[in-house]
């Protein structure tokens, strides 16, 4: 018998924790316990104004300002209100899209973006100087979430405990309703809490790389550590940047320099994961993979922050709202991400 049969002769025992597809109406969680309430789903902005040449705007990609504009538009009206970028995404560009793109839209969503550790900065001052920047290019007097975007690394770690001592700065000024981490280890991460508990300042958040192909904040201590704290963890790349989509295969890689992450090992070892999320996807109403692996974070107890280049990709991260795999369906998952063979890699801050 099939997983998929298996699956339907079993949904019955599992409906009180599936949720009505479609109703994005209220599914929303604090971040950590902060008191800021935000959608169970963000849209990370990282390739909105992509400068770099990684996503391929105004480029391979086939994107540009214009598709950037309509995605925001599909989130907001399909009830996703956060929104994570950072002051390092396209160089400021990002933010300045973000700005713009709320006040054509005349939405006010909860904004998240990220104070960078760059050489030239050591003190609590250069945070407080930073989310000012960021507030300027946003068009806003205050974000929802002001995080540090990675530790600093070498001679430029004696100033991460100014950078935390920074946060707190910039909630006790009002520049943002809460504060957070993101790439913090797991000693770190208890460090910035207790220095921020120390001030009555509440760590909200810390995020990391999580995903069905990215499993390390389960072993290293992270994941342990935000659920025993009360803080939680925002999963970026929860789609292990398009793999997990179900778009790609032996063969069918993407352009720009994802197609040298994306070897022919990785693409042939997940296509049984894409095949069991195929197959559960249907027992949710035709929910796609990508829908799936994106559920499956939000069944951690985390919330994802998918990226979003234009509205129908806006669109499907919609449609991974309002509803939740049931405990079946998370252990099938676990079992096949487990034996994959395509695991993704962390970044190297992540180790700092």
């Amino acid at each position: 018998m099939s997983f998929g049969r298996i699956l339907q002769r079993n949904r019955s025992l599992h409906v009180a924790i599936t949720i009505a597809v479609g109703t994005t109406s209220g599914d929303t969680r604090e971040l950590g316990k902060s008191g800021l309430e935000v959608t169970s789903i963000g849209v990370g902005a990282w390739s909105w104004g992509d400068r770099t040449g990684y996503w391929g705007y105004n480029g391979y990609g086939n994107y540009g300002a214009d598709e950037n504009q309509l995605a925001f538009d599909a989130l907001i009206d399909s009830g996703i209100g956060f929104i994570d970028t950072a002051e390092v995404y396209g160089f400021g560009k990002s933010e300045e899209l973000t700005g713009e793109f709320m006040r054509r839209k005349g939405a006010s969503p909860v904004i998240a973006t990220k104070f960078a550790p760059l050489p030239w900065r050591f003190t609590s001052g250069s945070v407080v100087s930073a989310c000012e920047a960021s507030l300027k290019r946003l068009q806003v007097p205050s974000v929802g979430l002001y995080m540090i975007h990675w530790p600093g690394f070498a001679i430029q770690s004696l100033a991460n405990d100014a950078f935390v001592e920074g946060l707190a700065e910039v909630k006790q000024a009002g520049l943002a309703q809460a504060v957070g981490v993101s790439n913090f280890r797991e000693d770190r991460l208890r460090r910035a809490h207790k220095i921020l508990q120390d001030k009555g300042v509440v760590l909200a958040s810390n995020q990391v790389q999580y995903s069905l192909l990215y499993r390390a904040p389960e072993k290293n201590g992270v994941l342990r550590a935000c659920n025993e704290l009360g803080i939680t963890l925002i999963a970026y790349s929860p789609l292990a940047q398009g793999l997990l989509t179900g778009k790609y295969g032996p063969g069918n890689k993407p352009g720009g320099p994802r197609s040298g992450i994306f070897t022919e090992e990785r693409l042939k070892g997940v296509q049984p994961l894409i095949g069991l999320m195929r197959d559960i996807g249907s027992g949710h109403g035709g929910k796609t993979p990508a829908q799936v692996a994106i559920n499956w974070t939000i069944c951690k107890g985390v919330l994802p922050i998918p990226g979003a280049k234009n509205a129908r990709q806006a669109a499907e991260v919609a449609g991974a709202m309002g509803w939740r795999l049931t405990t079946d369906e998370m252990a099938a998952l676990d079992s096949t991400s487990s034996r994959s063979g395509a695991d993704f890699f962390g970044a190297p801050f992540e180790t700092w």
